[in-house]
Protein backbone atom coordinates (compact mmCIF):
# COMPACT_ATOMS: atom_id res chain seq x y z
CA UNK A 1 0.00 0.00 0.00
CA UNK A 2 1.51 3.31 -0.73
CA UNK A 3 2.00 6.11 1.96
CA UNK A 4 -0.21 8.26 1.10
CA UNK A 5 -3.02 5.92 1.18
CA UNK A 6 -2.04 4.85 4.59
CA UNK A 7 -1.61 8.39 5.56
CA UNK A 8 -4.91 9.31 4.36
CA UNK A 9 -6.38 6.29 6.63
CA UNK A 10 -4.68 6.89 9.40
CA UNK A 11 -5.65 10.36 9.27
CA UNK A 12 -9.10 10.16 8.21
CA UNK A 13 -9.30 7.83 11.36
CA UNK A 14 -8.46 9.87 13.57
CA UNK A 15 -10.80 12.49 12.44
CA UNK A 16 -14.02 10.68 12.54
CA UNK A 17 -12.44 9.66 16.34
CA UNK A 18 -12.26 13.08 17.30
CA UNK A 19 -15.48 14.29 15.40
CA UNK A 20 -17.32 11.33 16.88
CA UNK A 21 -16.07 12.44 20.94
CA UNK A 22 -16.89 15.74 19.99
CA UNK A 23 -20.28 14.57 19.29
CA UNK A 24 -20.68 12.75 22.05
CA UNK A 25 -19.98 15.39 24.16
CA UNK A 26 -22.61 17.80 22.39
CA UNK A 27 -24.72 14.99 23.19
CA UNK A 28 -24.05 14.40 27.02
CA UNK A 29 -24.00 18.21 27.26
CA UNK A 30 -20.56 19.08 28.14
CA UNK A 31 -18.49 22.39 26.75
CA UNK A 32 -17.45 21.80 23.35
CA UNK A 33 -14.43 24.53 23.07
CA UNK A 34 -11.69 26.14 21.17
CA UNK A 35 -9.18 22.56 21.13
CA UNK A 36 -11.53 20.52 19.73
CA UNK A 37 -12.92 23.22 16.68
CA UNK A 38 -9.04 23.45 16.73
CA UNK A 39 -7.88 19.65 16.27
CA UNK A 40 -10.63 18.89 14.02
CA UNK A 41 -9.89 21.69 11.90
CA UNK A 42 -5.97 20.50 11.68
CA UNK A 43 -6.84 16.65 11.11
CA UNK A 44 -9.18 17.99 8.34
CA UNK A 45 -6.52 19.94 7.05
CA UNK A 46 -4.29 17.09 6.87
CA UNK A 47 -6.66 14.67 5.53
CA UNK A 48 -7.65 16.53 2.49
CA UNK A 49 -3.77 17.96 1.50
CA UNK A 50 -3.04 14.06 1.96
CA UNK A 51 -5.68 12.89 -0.53
CA UNK A 52 -4.91 16.11 -2.39
CA UNK A 53 -1.29 16.31 -3.43
CA UNK A 54 0.87 13.63 -4.47
CA UNK A 55 4.22 12.18 -3.33
CA UNK A 56 7.57 12.94 -5.09
CA UNK A 57 9.24 9.69 -4.44
CA UNK A 58 6.12 7.61 -5.53
CA UNK A 59 5.24 9.66 -8.32
CA UNK A 60 1.55 9.20 -7.70
CA UNK A 61 -0.44 12.30 -8.43
CA UNK A 62 -0.26 16.42 -8.99
CA UNK A 63 2.90 17.45 -7.40
CA UNK A 64 2.17 21.10 -5.23
CA UNK A 65 6.06 22.22 -6.17
CA UNK A 66 5.26 21.75 -9.88
CA UNK A 67 3.51 24.59 -12.33
CA UNK A 68 0.00 22.88 -12.06
CA UNK A 69 0.03 22.66 -8.22
CA UNK A 70 1.23 26.04 -7.61
CA UNK A 71 -1.69 27.03 -10.60
CA UNK A 72 -3.90 24.82 -8.53
CA UNK A 73 -2.98 26.65 -5.29
CA UNK A 74 -3.48 29.85 -6.28
CA UNK A 75 -6.95 29.63 -7.84
CA UNK A 76 -7.95 27.72 -4.80
CA UNK A 77 -6.91 30.75 -2.78
CA UNK A 78 -8.33 33.07 -4.25
CA UNK A 79 -11.77 31.49 -4.20
CA UNK A 80 -11.68 30.60 -0.51
CA UNK A 81 -11.20 33.98 0.07
CA UNK A 82 -13.77 35.15 -1.74
CA UNK A 83 -15.85 32.17 -0.08
CA UNK A 84 -14.69 33.45 3.49
CA UNK A 85 -15.60 37.15 3.14
CA UNK A 86 -18.97 36.21 2.27
CA UNK A 87 -19.21 33.86 5.52
CA UNK A 88 -17.50 36.60 7.33
CA UNK A 89 -20.38 39.17 6.41
CA UNK A 90 -22.58 36.31 6.78
CA UNK A 91 -21.90 36.45 10.60
CA UNK A 92 -21.71 39.91 10.96
CA UNK A 93 -25.22 40.13 9.61
CA UNK A 94 -26.40 37.33 12.16
CA UNK A 95 -25.08 38.76 14.61
CA UNK A 96 -26.71 41.54 14.61
CA UNK A 97 -30.01 40.05 13.85
CA UNK A 98 -29.47 37.75 17.14
CA UNK A 99 -27.94 40.16 19.15
CA UNK A 100 -29.52 43.31 18.18
CA UNK A 101 -25.80 44.84 17.95
CA UNK A 102 -22.57 44.14 15.91
CA UNK A 103 -19.58 42.52 17.97
CA UNK A 104 -16.69 45.32 17.43
CA UNK A 105 -14.03 42.37 16.45
CA UNK A 106 -16.17 40.29 14.11
CA UNK A 107 -16.76 43.90 11.78
CA UNK A 108 -13.37 44.60 12.57
CA UNK A 109 -12.44 40.75 10.75
CA UNK A 110 -14.61 41.53 8.14
CA UNK A 111 -13.39 45.14 7.29
CA UNK A 112 -9.44 43.46 7.40
CA UNK A 113 -10.71 40.55 5.24
CA UNK A 114 -12.18 43.16 2.45
CA UNK A 115 -8.82 45.07 2.25
CA UNK A 116 -6.00 42.25 2.66
CA UNK A 117 -6.49 40.61 -0.59
CA UNK A 118 -6.14 43.71 -2.85
CA UNK A 119 -3.45 44.90 0.03
CA UNK A 120 -1.43 41.47 -1.20
CA UNK A 121 -1.84 42.06 -4.48
CA UNK A 122 -0.44 45.13 -3.87
CA UNK A 123 2.77 44.30 -2.62
CA UNK A 124 3.39 41.27 -4.56
CA UNK A 125 3.05 43.44 -7.89
CA UNK A 126 5.60 45.61 -6.08
CA UNK A 127 7.69 42.70 -5.72
CA UNK A 128 7.49 42.30 -9.58
CA UNK A 129 8.01 45.58 -10.69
Amino acid sequence: MKTRKIGAVVIGTATLIVIGYTIFNIITGKAVGFQEVIVIGTLLMMFLSTITWGNKEEKDGILIEEELGQRITEKSSKISYFILLFLILIAVAADEIVNGTINVFLLAILGLAMILLPLVEFFVAKKFQ
